[in-house]
C-alpha cells in the first residue's frame, strides 16, 4: 500500500497511457469489425484486369469506398480455384458459365454473376494435324480437358458438320500438357484456350479449324459471388463492378493502355504482343453499358439452356439431375429457366447498372 499520494508527474504516466489506450478502442474495433470479402482469380487474359486492380490500388480504393475489405489471392489451378469457392473458402471467384453451373450451382451453392466481364471470341479452338477441314477430324482421337469448355466447343464444332462425339475419341488432357502433347506425341487433334492454343497454332501442321468466334457470346468469363453474401452486403458487389470498369477503362485508354496492358502481360508470364493477341480474339465489354445490354439480351438465356443441355448430356449436373433444367437459372428479367424451386445461378444487371449509373453522373 502506497503511504503517500503519487506525484503528479508519475500519475501521469501511468494514467496518459491507460487514456490513450482507451480512446484507441473503439477505432480499433471498428477496424476489426468492417467486413472483409474474398475474390479468387487465375490467369487468363479475361481475369488479368483483378491482378492490375489489386496491384495497383484501384480495387482498395472501392473497397475503401464502400466500406469494406477484398483480398484478392490468386490460385494457379483454374478448376481448383472453382472447387475451393464452392466449397466455402472464397466469397468469389473468376469463372466461365458452364463451370459455374457444373460445379458450383449443381452442388447447391447459389451464385450471382456480378460482371459479365467478356466472352471467347477465338481464344479457344480445335486444332487438326496436317488439315484445314475440320470434317477430316472423323475417327481421330481428340486431346482436351475433359468435360470443360474445350469439351462443350468440341461438341458445337461436330455439330458444324453433322457429327457427334461418336465420331471421334476423346482424350483427357491437362491443359499445362496441352503443348508438349501436340510437340511430343503427335497428337492429331486437340482442343484448348489461349495462350496454349496460340503458341501451338505457330507450330508446324497446327491447323485452327474451328474456334469460339463461330459461336460468340456462348463462352463466358465471368467475376461471380455467393449470392447470400450479396444479398447481406451488396457493397461488396457495387466495389467489384467499379473497381473492374475503372481497370477496363485504363485497358482501353489510347494514352495509357500500353503501360496498363504491359503490366497484365508481364504479370500473365508473357509479353505485350503476345498477350495483345489474346485480347484481340476476346470480346471484352468495354463499358458497363456493353455488359448491360449483354446481359439483359436474349443471348444469356439462350446460351445457358445449350450450356445446360451439354452438361446433363455428359453427367456433369451430377447423378441425381433428372433433367437439364435441374439447376434453375435466373435472369436479369427475373425469369427462371429450369427448375423455379432450385434457382442456384442467377444473372443481375444489379452492378453493372449502379456502375453505370456512376459514369453517367461522373460525366455531368
Amino acid at each position: 500500500m502506497l503511504d503517500r499520494p503519487l506525484p503528479l508527474k508519475a500519475l501521469a504516466r501511468i494514467l496518459v497511457p491507460l487514456l490513450l489506450c482507451l480512446s484507441m478502442a473503439p477505432a480499433a474495433q471498428a477496424a476489426k469489425e468492417k467486413p472483409t470479402f474474398t475474390l479468387a482469380w487465375s490467369i487468363y487474359v479475361g481475369w488479368m484486369p483483378w491482378e492490375y486492380a489489386a496491384a495497383e490500388g484501384i480495387l482498395d480504393r472501392w473497397a475503401e469506398r464502400y466500406g469494406i475489405e477484398i483480398d484478392v489471392v490468386q490460385v494457379n489451378d483454374y478448376i481448383e480455384s472453382v472447387n475451393q469457392y464452392t466449397a466455402g473458402q472464397f466469397d468469389a471467384v473468376t469463372v466461365t458459365n458452364m463451370d459455374i453451373l457444373t460445379i458450383a450451382s449443381a452442388s447447391g451453392v447459389d451464385t450471382t454473376a456480378v460482371i459479365v466481364g467478356d466472352y471467347s471470341n477465338g481464344n479457344d479452338g480445335v486444332v487438326v494435324r496436317d488439315s484445314e477441314d475440320l470434317k477430316s477430324i472423323r475417327g481421330q482421337r481428340v486431346n482436351l480437358v475433359e468435360l470443360s469448355v474445350s469439351h462443350y466447343l468440341l461438341a458445337r464444332a461436330l455439330d458444324s458438320v453433322d457429327m457427334s462425339e461418336r465420331d471421334i475419341t476423346v482424350v483427357n488432357t491437362a491443359d499445362a500438357d496441352m503443348v508438349s502433347a501436340w510437340v511430343g506425341t503427335a497428337v492429331p487433334a486437340l482442343v484448348t484456350w489461349n495462350p496454349m492454343l496460340a503458341e501451338i497454332t505457330q507450330l508446324p501442321e497446327a491447323n485452327a479449324v474451328f474456334d469460339s468466334s463461330q459461336i460468340p457470346g456462348e463462352i463466358l468469363d465471368l467475376t461471380v459471388a455467393k449470392t447470400d453474401v450479396l444479398t447481406e452486403h451488396p457493397e461488396f458487389g457495387y466495389a467489384l463492378a467499379g473497381a473492374w470498369y475503372e481497370t477496363i477503362a485504363l485497358m482501353y485508354d489510347e494514352a495509357k493502355q500500353a503501360a496498363v496492358r504491359d503490366h497484365m502481360a508481364s504479370a500473365a508470364g508473357t509479353n505485350l504482343a503476345s498477350f495483345d493477341r489474346q485480347l484481340d480474339t476476346t470480346f471484352m465489354f468495354q463499358r458497363p453499358a456493353d455488359g448491360l445490354a449483354f446481359v439483359t439480351s436474349p443471348t444469356p438465356k439462350q446460351t445457358m439452356q445449350r450450356v445446360a443441355e451439354f452438361s446433363f448430356d455428359k453427367g456433369l449436373l451430377g447423378p441425381m439431375a433428372p433433367n437439364a433444367g435441374f439447376v434453375g437459372i435466373e435472369f436479369a428479367d427475373g425469369a427462371v429457366w429450369g427448375d423455379a424451386g432450385n434457382v442456384q445461378l442467377r444473372f443481375t444487371d444489379r452492378y453493372m447498372r449502379r456502375s453505370l449509373e456512376g459514369a453517367a453522373a461522373a460525366s455531368r
